[in-house]
């Protein structure tokens, strides 16, 4: 008898898991949902696993921390990093810990399943280089990642106010939804 094998779907809200779960569900593919660090490596030593999307931010929890502990259970395990604070540093972080793919929100199921395919080309690039606006993002973004997500360390190491670096998150994360 063989083993049937499910995703592992790793957010903090709610509502995105079971919409996301009865999407994946109408395309044949059963789930299981974690909602935070614990849970999720709870129920990968308990199922089979074979793939995996992870939301980079849990609840003040880093996903980027927890993708190299759910390889270290299950090395085999495809994760799909998935966020709505994407970034090319956060991208890149996450490609180095063993991620498959980084793809931002809002994602449709199609997209997602086209995420854990193999990559037969390289992307387009921009033509056009990227705004300041674009740039300061990126630059937080990396020294966000670098203070492992600690807003009030990364806030001193870009010697900026807290409460103007947690504006500064809190606008960009609107313009992203």
């Amino acid at each position: 008898m063989s083993e049937q094998w499910v995703w592992l779907l790793i957010d903090d809200d709610d509502a995105f898991l079971q919409v996301l779960q009865r999407s994946l569900s109408r395309q044949g593919i059963e789930a299981r949902l974690a909602h935070g660090h614990q849970e999720a490596k709870t129920l990968l030593l308990e199922g089979h696993f074979q793939r995996c999307v992870l939301d980079l931010n849990l609840a003040g929890e880093s996903g980027l921390q927890l993708l190299p502990e759910l390889l270290d259970l299950r090395p085999d395990l495809e994760i799909l990093v998935l966020t709505g604070y994407g970034s090319i540093a956060t991208a890149v972080e996450a490609m180095r810990r063993g991620a498959v793919n980084y793809l931002c929100k809002p994602v449709t199921v199609n997209q997602l399943l086209a995420g854990f395919e193999p990559i037969d080309a390289p992307p387009d690039l921009r033509a056009e280089p990227p705004s300041i606006e674009e740039m300061e993002w990126e630059h937080i973004q990396r020294v966000l990642n670098e203070n492992e997500g600690n807003v009030s360390a990364t806030a001193r190491a870009l010697n900026m106010h807290r409460r103007t670096l947690q504006r500064k998150l809190q606008k960009h994360s609107r313009w992203r939804h």
